[in-house]
C-alpha cells in the first residue's frame, strides 16, 4: 500500500500546480497499482475494500481531463476520505491519510514546464 501513498502525494502536488499531464500520469499510476493489488493480493481483506476508492479516482480523472482545479481539490479530498474509510473498515484506523502539506519529493519539480 506504500506505493499508493507515494502516488497519492505526487498527484496532489501535480494538481496544485495544475500540471495536468503529470496529474494524469499519477492518477493512472494509482489505478494501475490498485489493479495489481487486486490481481496479485486478492486474498487480503483490504483488497476487497479497494473498490471504494474507484469513484473518487474517476472524479479526479474527470477533473484532470477538464483541467478543473476546484473539482480536482474536492475529488482529491473525497479520495483521501475514502482511503481513511477503508482503513477504518479493515481495522487499520491508526493509518490516517492526509492531504500533504509539503512534498517529500525534493528531487521532483511539480511545476508545468513550458515546452514551446
Amino acid at each position: 500500500m506504500g506505493i499508493l501513498q507515494t502516488h497519492h502525494s505526487k498527484l496532489w502536488f501535480a494538481g496544485q500546480h495544475e500540471n495536468w499531464k503529470l496529474a494524469d500520469f499519477e492518477v493512472h499510476e494509482l489505478m494501475e497499482t490498485i489493479e495489481d493489488i487486486q490481481k496479485f493480493q486478492s486474498d487480503r481483506t483490504e483488497t476487497a475494500m479497494l473498490s471504494m476508492i474507484i469513484p473518487p479516482l474517476d472524479s479526479i480523472n474527470a477533473a484532470i481531463q477538464q483541467k478543473n482545479a476546484a473539482l480536482f481539490k474536492t475529488s482529491y479530498t473525497s479520495l483521501t476520505q475514502a482511503c481513511n474509510t477503508c482503513h477504518q473498515a479493515v481495522e487499520m484506523e491508526f493509518n490516517v491519510v492526509t492531504i500533504p502539506e509539503t512534498s517529500p519529493f525534493t528531487n521532483q519539480d511539480f511545476q508545468v514546464i513550458d515546452q514551446q
